[in-house]
């Protein structure tokens, strides 16, 4: 899991992504204008549900959440979510941009594929509305 933010001319805007490494997909994402934990939160929350609707609920210890050592996913909201569902949490060493090279690339990607793209013809994005509905594409 790991988050980015995009430029809009109402302000900065923060997307942040969950994949699943098994079936090298995203299956959660969430933007907002905040980096509040709530960030974080709600594409777990997703990310769950949607494991549970495909009939694949978690078992403990059956998971491992790997993310950077942001202030976001050090949270008491987050850690409990992890240990009350029995997802290991997994942190990487501060300032280390490759320990989380999978995410870095996505967040590249999405930077290259879906922000900049729209940046360089039509300028930036206007509002999170805009960013939201172009993420639900990128991302299907």
């Amino acid at each position: 899991m790991d988050f980015t933010y995009c430029r809009t001319w109402a302000g900065w805007v923060y997307v942040a992504f969950i994949v699943d490494v098994f079936s090298q997909r995203i299956v959660a994402w969430h933007a907002q204008t905040t980096k509040h934990v709530e960030l974080v939160m709600i594409p777990l929350r997703m990310a769950l549900w949607e494991r549970a609707r495909e009939g694949h609920p978690i078992r403990p210890e059956q998971l491992r959440a790997h993310s950077d050592a942001g202030s976001q996913y050090v949270s008491l909201a987050y850690t409990d979510k992890l240990a009350l569902d029995g997802i290991a949490p997994s942190i990487g060493s501060v300032g280390d941009a490759f320990d989380n090279a999978l995410m870095e690339t996505i967040n590249g990607l999405f930077k290259t594929e879906c922000i900049r793209t729209t940046v360089f013809h039509d300028g930036p994005y206007k509002t999170i509305s805009d960013v939201e509905f172009a993420t639900a594409g990128w991302v299907d």
